[in-house]
C-alpha cells in the first residue's frame, strides 16, 4: 500500500531530493566525509551554498537589485528580523491567521504597528479586500498562505509603500514579481527542504536604513556581505535545498509548477464540494493551493472521527486538521504527487459509498 504523506510542516520532500541527500549524509562529493561533519568553508560546500542562491535567484528571476541569503531560525525569527532593519516609524500589516498574528506581536515591539485589516472574526476563513495602507508605511506585510485555515492570497496588493511577504508555505508553488518586495522570507519545511533554514530575499537598498542599532547576527547586512556565510550555515537544509531547486529546474521551473499545483487543488476541491459528506472551509475565491481545508458536514459531525482513522488506515497520512480550525487539512505542496491527491479523493469516495 502507498502512502501520502500530507502533514503541514515539516512536509513531503521529493525522493529525488531524500535519496540525492542520504547519499551526501554518507558521501559528500566523493570526499569520504559524511555531508554532517564537512567544512562548511570547504571548497565542496561552499559551491553547494553558491548554487543554491543562484538557483534561487534563477527560478524567481531575482533582480539585481536584491540578494538571497539563507539564515537560521526558521520564520518566527524573521518575524522580529524583518521589523529590526526595515521599521523606521511606522508599518502596515495583514492579519489572515496565525503566522501573521505572530508578526504583528513582534513588529510592535520597534514601532506603530496599523493592523489594515483583519478575518480573525470569521476564523480566518478569508482574505480581507477592502482596506487601505497608509502612504506613509515603512512597508506593508502579507501572509501570502495560511497553512493553518487553508486560505491564500490570489492577487498581490497594489500598495504604494513596500511590500514585505511571509512565503513559507507557497514559495517556488507559482511566479512571483520579485521586485515589488522589499523583502521575501520562508521557512525552508514545505516546499524546500528540511527545517533549519530560512530563505531571504532582500532589496539591498532598503538596508541600513533603520535608525537604531541591530546586533550582528540580526541584521541582513551581515549575511548579505557574506554570502550567507558569515557563522556556520545550516549544511544538511542547505543540501537538500539545493536539490530540491534541481528538481524544480528538471521538471520545467515555477511555471510547470503552478500548473501541477492548480491541476491538484482544482480535482480535489471539486471532490469536496461533489461529496455529502464534506465541505470546505475557506472562501471560495481564497482556497488555497497548498493546504485544503474542509470539514464534516453538519449532519455527519458523528463520523469525523472515522474518517481519520479510515484515511489513515488507507495510507492518508497527516490530514488531521490543525487544533484552531479542526476537521482536515491535506497539504498538497509541489512534492505531492497528483496520484496522492487522487488516492485522496479515492478514499473520500469510498468512505462515503459506505456511509
Amino acid at each position: 500500500m502507498n502512502r501520502y504523506n500530507f502533514y503541514a510542516g515539516p512536509s513531503i520532500l521529493s525522493r529525488y531530493t531524500i535519496e540525492n541527500t542520504a547519499e551526501a549524509i554518507l558521501n559528500f562529493a566523493n570526499t569520504g566525509l559524511s555531508l554532517m561533519e564537512v567544512s562548511h568553508r570547504g571548497k565542496e560546500f561552499v559551491a553547494v551554498n553558491d548554487e543554491a542562491r543562484q538557483l534561487v535567484k534563477d527560478l524567481l528571476d531575482v533582480p539585481s537589485t536584491h540578494e538571497v541569503v539563507f539564515l537560521g531560525g526558521g520564520a518566527s525569527m524573521q518575524f522580529c528580523m524583518i521589523p529590526y532593519n526595515l521599521l523606521k516609524k511606522k508599518a502596515s500589516y495583514l492579519d489572515t491567521g496565525t503566522w501573521a498574528s505572530k508578526a504583528i506581536k513582534e513588529a510592535k515591539i520597534f514601532g506603530e504597528v496599523t493592523v489594515v485589516a483583519s478575518s480573525k472574526d470569521k476564523n480566518y476563513s478569508f482574505i480581507p479586500k477592502d482596506y487601505t495602507v497608509a502612504d506613509d508605511s515603512d512597508y506593508f506585510h502579507i501572509t501570502t498562505n495560511n497553512t493553518i485555515f487553508g486560505t491564500q492570497i490570489q492577487k498581490i496588493p497594489q500598495v504604494t509603500v513596500p511590500l514585505v511577504a511571509d512565503m513559507s508555505s507557497d514559495i517556488f508553488s507559482r511566479p512571483v514579481d520579485v521586485a515589488k518586495y522589499d523583502a521575501i522570507y520562508a521557512g525552508a519545511q514545505k516546499n524546500l527542504a528540511p527545517a533549519g533554514v530560512t530563505i531571504v530575499i532582500v532589496r539591498k537598498d532598503a538596508l541600513n536604513k533603520a535608525d537604531r542599532s541591530i546586533p550582528t547576527m540580526l541584521n541582513y547586512m551581515t549575511h548579505v556581505d557574506k554570502d550567507s556565510m558569515f557563522n556556520t550555515p545550516p549544511v544538511v537544509p542547505i543540501f537538500a535545498a539545493l536539490q530540491t531547486l534541481k528538481w524544480y529546474r528538471e521538471l520545467g521551473g515555477i511555471t510547470a509548477m503552478q500548473k501541477l499545483n492548480e491541476e491538484k487543488a482544482a480535482i480535489l476541491y471539486d471532490e469536496i464540494d461533489r461529496n455529502r459528506l464534506f465541505k470546505g472551509t475557506a472562501a471560495v475565491e481564497d482556497r488555497s493551493l497548498m493546504n485544503v481545508c474542509f470539514v464534516m458536514n453538519e449532519e455527519y459531525q458523528e463520523l469525523e472521527a472515522g474518517f481519520a482513522t479510515f484515511a489513515a488506515a488507507a495510507g492518508m497520512i497527516g490530514i488531521k486538521g490543525h487544533r484552531s480550525a479542526g476537521g482536515f487539512r491535506a497539504s498538497i505542496y509541489n512534492a505531492m504527487p497528483i496520484d496522492g491527491v487522487k488516492a485522496l479523493i479515492e478514499t473520500m469516495k469510498e468512505f462515503e459509498r459506505k456511509n
